[in-house]
Order: structure tokens, then sequence, then C-alpha cells
């Protein structure tokens, strides 16, 4: 089945030359100018990927994101400007699952939709089906779902996909590179994706994000999981 994706991006030549790429690669592609009619169409029709410009007309990418967000779990790859750091970590904490930054190779590009959209489907790290289970909290691999206290918990495929990696593996620590290497499959790339992820996990699972209980700190390395449940 072939995929929708919406590219959103005020820069005609871009938009053209993404398109092109995804087209290639089999999806369906629409392309939009501003952050209005990207989050109008969105709602109306959701994308299974969004290709969204940090920079905007009329709203921008992050509101764009942050709003979809509160109605649907839509993978969305963030293009921000060359060097802006503290654009990426917003925009990660905003709920892209991933972002790329100008000037990128449309190739790039095309390869981190794949990857994104592939992990969206349940072709995860993690494997295929199971059950992880920890107190109150379950993570149902096969059924891509999260609960807590009975309860569904929202993630995007990367939180997801973190989640269950870690609770694969408990009480093993993990550096932010060994964890970006596993769970995004980047031999090289920014680790504050992983420390973004890592606190919009504990936003969503932890009675306390400031004092996390389940995904703890191991200073000088990374991050590990701790079972509540004592197992």
């Amino acid at each position: 089945m072939n995929t929708r994706i919406l590219v959103v991006d005020d820069d005609p030549t871009v938009s053209e030359v993404v398109a092109r790429y995804l087209e290639r690669d089999g999806h369906e592609v629409e392309c939009v100018g501003d952050g209005a009619e990207a989050l109008r169409r969105a709602l109306a029709h959701p994308p299974d990927l969004m290709v969204l410009d940090l920079m905007l007309p009329k709203i921008d990418g992050l509101q764009v994101c942050r709003r979809l967000r509160e109605r649907w779990p839509v993978p969305v790859i963030m293009l921000t400007a060359l060097g802006e750091e503290i654009d990426r970590v917003v925009g990660l904490e905003t709920g892209a699952d991933d972002y790329v930054t100008k000037p990128f190779s449309p190739r790039e590009l095309a390869l981190r939709v794949q990857s994104v959209l592939r992990r969206a489907r349940g072709a995860s790290v993690t494997g295929g089906t199971g059950v992880l289970r920890d107190g109150d909290l379950l993570v149902d691999v096969g059924a891509h779902e999260v609960r807590l206290r009975g309860e569904e918990v929202l993630l995007t495929a990367r939180e997801f996909d973190l989640l269950a990696y870690l609770m694969r593996n408990p009480r093993q620590a993990f550096s932010r590179s060994a964890l970006l290497n596993q769970v995004w499959g980047w031999s090289f790339g920014d680790s504050s994706t992983v420390t973004v992820h890592v606190r919009r996990l504990r936003e969503k699972i932890e009675p306390d994000p400031t004092e996390p209980r389940r995904i703890v700190t191991v200073w000088g390395v990374g991050y590990r999981y701790e079972p509540l449940d004592g197992l």
C-alpha cells in the first residue's frame, strides 16, 4: 500500500526535490507551503508521515507539530537550519520523531523517511510480538500500544522503541551513543536526540519526572531501566 506523505516547506524548490525523491520510492506526496494549510489538511486527512520545515508562514513548524500531536501520533521529520541545535532540541521536545538539517541530501531524507515509517508500522528494534509488563505499565509490542494504570499512553514511534528496548534490557546501563545506534540505527548523530526522548518518556510514564524511578540516569554513562516490580 502506498504511503501518504505531506511535505510542508515554503520553498517550492525544496518541496519539488523532496517530492521527486519520495515519489521515486513509491510514496504518494502532497506539498503545501504554509503551516495553517498543513495543519488543516493533516487534521482532515492524517498522512502516514509529515516532512515539516521549522520556519513557515502563518503557523511555524513547532506549532503545527504540537497541535498535530494533541490529536494523532503522526510521524514527523522536521527540517531545521544547519547549526541551530536549540531548534532541533525544541523540535524533538515538541514531538518530532527525527530531524534533518538544511542543506540536506534528498537521498538521506528519503532513507530517514523509510526508517521512521518502518518503526511507525511496528517493524521496531523490539521484535514483532510480545507483552512487556512492569507493575502498572504494560507495553504490547505487537499492538504497538502502551498502557499505564489501564489508560492508553500515546507515544511516538521512537519513544515506543526506546521504552521497549530499555524494558527488554532491565538494569543494563546504556550510553547515549549506544541507544542512538540500537534504537535509531544511527552510527553517528546528535546524542541530545536521546536525551530529549528520555525526558519525554519520563513525562509520560513517571509519577514524578523530576525524580524518575523507572528510566534512571547512570551518571557518567547514560540510562538504564529499573523495574518497579522488582523482577
